[in-house]
């Protein structure tokens, strides 16, 4: 009889021999990855937009990530998500910085953004200035807060959910930067 470590060795020298497939999805020319692993959760790809300024100008695409059995209602709630960004123009940090607090300003009562505040100056402090072909990506992790990662590079973490909801209504909120591509983040057409 076969011993069980000699059938999981076999098993693993098999895996670094085979090939490893990342499956794709592609909005405008921009590919995203079909699911990431958050912590111990695996999330797919819920949808992906183009965010057009003005109508006329591309400014950047995104994907949204949740678990396969995430609600809609539930989006902002303390779950599992990551929004990752693709940037077809040059935006300068200080850009960043203004536009997230004045969005997330229209998504949150001025309570909820006082208590919020110093974690967003915080967090306004990983911004970096992006040129074109750059990626943003923001993960919320329950319990672990969410992380700005720059072309994969980690930036920082900031904790809470509340911190999480806000920022992330820039983008799928009541309020969100442009309701169609919330909309098509969301998975909707």
């Amino acid at each position: 009889m076969v011993s069980k470590n000699i059938i999981a060795a076999f098993l693993s020298a098999l895996l670094i021999f085979l090939p490893i497939t990342v499956k794709t999805a592609e909005i405008e020319g921009v590919f995203f990855n079909d699911s990431y692993m958050s912590g111990d959760k695996l999330l797919l790809l819920r949808g992906a937009a183009v965010l057009d300024y003005m109508l006329v100008i591309r400014a950047y695409a995104g994907g949204l990530y949740l678990a396969p059995d995430t609600q809609r209602k539930a989006v902002l709630g303390d779950v599992h998500r990551i929004l990752e960004l693709y940037y077809f123009h040059k935006i300068s940090a200080g850009d960043f910085r203004e536009s997230t607090i004045e969005m997330i300003k229209k998504n949150i009562s001025p309570d909820e953004f006082e208590r919020i505040s110093e974690r967003l100056e915080k967090f306004n402090k990983f911004y970096k200035s992006v040129k074109p072909g750059d990626r943003y990506r923001a993960e919320y992790i329950p319990a672990k807060g969410t992380t700005l990662y720059h072309n994969g590079n980690p930036l920082g973490t900031v904790k809470g959910n509340d911190f999480s909801r806000a920022f992330f209504s820039i983008w799928i909120g009541a309020d969100p930067i442009d309701k169609k591509f919330r909309d098509r983040l969301l998975g909707k057409r």
